[in-house]
């Protein structure tokens, strides 16, 4: 099996897994993976409970539709990803219900959804800024999420779900599943817990390298 066809089934399995845990319903949410020519994209209107591994979008280096379906509506906003946080090797995006409804409730801060009130959220995920909304596929976001994209490993899009990248999907996945369970636990907690301190965060830094 070649590096390309792997990362087809691994996309097809980590799809399959954000569907059948409810982080994305019908065809909404969208994953993607690095190639040395170009990028593999879910196709648009794809169910990612439903992929197919040949199917899914090839596209080029310059962002052109080589084979397989019509690429996912936010292909431009992949592209931006990559060529700004260049340690990057995949992005995921889903519609998951208490990060998107944490968005109708109010964040935390606009510079960080949520307060670090675990350690594996500071070491598996960090400070994870929103984007205030915009339509679907708008070049304006993908603008916006570039500037961020060197800095942090991932976004949250007001009202639609987050995006997160990093060096593998399956990474990336744990990473987005991660945020989703620490938006749930701020959403259940009567009253809100208090963040971690300062010294704890300093702590999670120097001996895991996490960022906040």
């Amino acid at each position: 099996m070649t590096a390309e066809s792997r990362l087809r089934e691994e996309i097809c399995t980590i799809g399959e897994n954000f569907y059948r845990r409810g982080y994305c319903v019908g065809s909404a949410g969208n994953i993607s993976a690095r190639l040395e020519d170009g990028w593999l994209i879910t196709p648009t209107d794809a169910c990612l409970g439903r992929l197919d591994p040949v199917a899914i979008a090839k596209v080029s280096s310059r962002g052109e539709w080589l084979s397989g379906d019509k690429p996912s509506k936010t292909l431009t906003l992949h592209r931006r990803i990559y060529e700004q946080a260049t340690s990057a090797n995949a992005v995921v995006h889903t519609h998951s219900t208490a990060l998107v409804a944490l968005t109708l409730l109010g964040c935390w801060r606009s510079d960080a959804i949520l307060p670090p009130i675990t350690p594996y959220q500071v070491m598996k995920v960090g400070r994870i800024p929103l984007i205030r909304y915009r339509r679907p596929g708008a070049a304006e976001v993908a603008d916006e999420v570039a500037q961020l994209a060197a800095e942090v490993c991932g976004v949250m899009l007001e009202r639609l779900g987050p995006v997160l990248w990093e060096s593998s999907v399956s990474r990336a996945s744990y990473a987005l599943e991660e945020l989703e369970e620490t938006a749930r636990l701020w959403l259940q907690t009567t009253p809100r817990p208090a963040p971690l301190d300062a010294a704890a965060v300093a702590e999670l830094s120097a001996v895991f390298g996490a960022s906040w």
